[in-house]
């Protein structure tokens, strides 16, 4: 699908812009019931305050068990197969579930954890700048640098073998992309759990030091083999899409703001304040989880009865001149203190200090390497109708 019309409400895109009617809504109706895909509708909450509400409430707002499989014309799934697809799914699990699922992550995420990865993480990017360098102007940002950077860094972290990267990154692509038939999405994921449940039964017989080794050692009496599959398929995902968009787009933004990118030079003391306001600006995932309410609630100045189905629009909250000034500005000097891109309350993203920490050495490298790096005339590829907003091409030349 390519007309903006087709995609809903809360995906349209202009570019790094959310569409003007969902700034509309937002600033005139706060809460609007839309068509959130095939038939499936939500209440779209669009305020920053309104949406920290419903984010933070596990208790009035729970996860909606909707996704692909209870899509309409989505295959019939038994309650095992629905069972499968969520277990060790933090995504797909509330308190006090995923509160223990949570538990025994949390350790490898902490910022000290990270650290230790990051002379790793450098020695990555810097490998990728000297292929992109030695096979010479122009290149392709998003295959030679952006996708394989956070691919090779969860790879090495979750204990998966990179070889195997072209097959889970076209399972991925598979799963997130809206445009295809729900069979073919939920098709994706059962074959992406059958290849972690090949990688988690090899590592029950000998677990290594990396992350679903830690986990089987610590506490594989305490996970089912399907929860180890659902947590490694999760962070397999997560790991690589978002953070890949991220440095795609975030280097597109910087390139098209180049007095922002002027003093993020002369001041990279910057650069943590800069990838705060990227993640603010760009705000690549469209929605949160998408929540069902538990009891009558008012939201927004509207009563939604229980048993509502309710979908957060970060990109909207994050621009929401109730909660920044000038939200439409990309403005490192800010930092964008509280943003919404990672999420919030409970199902705030686990992995974000291992994001931080590869764009906060990932754009520095890029353009110290190639300081007078700048687009083609070829466009970028944006794609939109997608779970995680980003591009698909980008030709940089330098």
């Amino acid at each position: 699908m390519t007309e903006s019309s087709a995609v809903p409400l809360h995906m349209r895109r202009v570019e790094f812009n959310p569409a003007p009617e969902l700034g509309e809504v937002r600033d005139q109706e706060r809460v609007k019931r839309i068509d959130v895909l095939l038939g499936l509708e939500a209440w779209m909450v669009t305020r920053y305050a309104d949406v920290r509400e419903v984010l933070g409430d596990a208790e009035r707002f729970k996860l909606a068990r909707q996704g692909a499989a209870r899509m309409p014309g989505a295959p019939e799934l038994t309650e095992e197969q629905l069972a499968e697809l969520r277990a060790g799914n933090l995504l797909g699990q509330d308190p006090p579930e995923h509160t223990r699922l949570r538990r025994m992550l949390t350790p490898e995420f902490t910022i000290r954890r990270m650290r230790r990865l990051e002379p790793r993480i450098r020695d990555i990017v810097d490998e990728h700048l000297d292929a992109m360098e030695a096979a010479g102007s122009p290149a392709d940002l998003v295959s030679s640098f952006a996708l394989p950077i956070p691919s090779l860094v969860i790879c090495e972290l979750l204990g998966v073998p990179y070889e195997d990267r072209a097959d889970f990154q076209s399972r991925t692509g598979r799963m997130l992309n809206l445009a295809l038939p729900v069979e073919e999405r939920i098709a994706a994921n059962f074959e992406s759990r059958a290849y972690m449940r090949e990688l988690v039964t090899r590592m029950r017989t000998d677990p290594g030091e990396d992350l679903l080794g830690m986990l089987i050692r610590e506490h594989g009496d305490d996970l089912t083999t399907s929860e180890l599959v659902g947590i490694g398929n999760l962070l397999l995902l997560a790991g690589h899409e978002t953070t890949s968009n991220m440095l795609s787009l975030g280097t597109l933004a910087l390139l098209r703001n180049p007095e922002q990118l002027e003093l993020l030079r002369k001041e990279p003391e910057r650069i943590d304040a800069t990838v705060e306001e990227l993640l603010r600006w760009l705000s690549i995932v469209h929605s949160g989880t998408i929540k069902y309410t538990t009891t009558e609630v008012e939201l927004g100045g509207r009563t939604i009865g229980a048993g509502e189905m309710v979908l957060c629009s970060l990109p909207a909250a994050n621009r929401d001149p109730g909660f920044i000034d000038d939200p439409d500005t990309l403005d490192i000097t800010r930092g964008a203190p509280g943003h919404v891109a990672f999420g919030h309350g409970v199902h705030h993203c686990l992995g974000a200090p291992l994001a931080r920490m590869e764009m906060k050495i990932a754009f520095p490298a890029l353009f110290e390497r190639f300081p007078g790096l700048r687009v083609t005339d070829a466009t970028p590829e944006f794609r939109s109708y997608n779970v995680v907003y980003g591009l698909t091409a980008m030709e940089v030349a330098w």
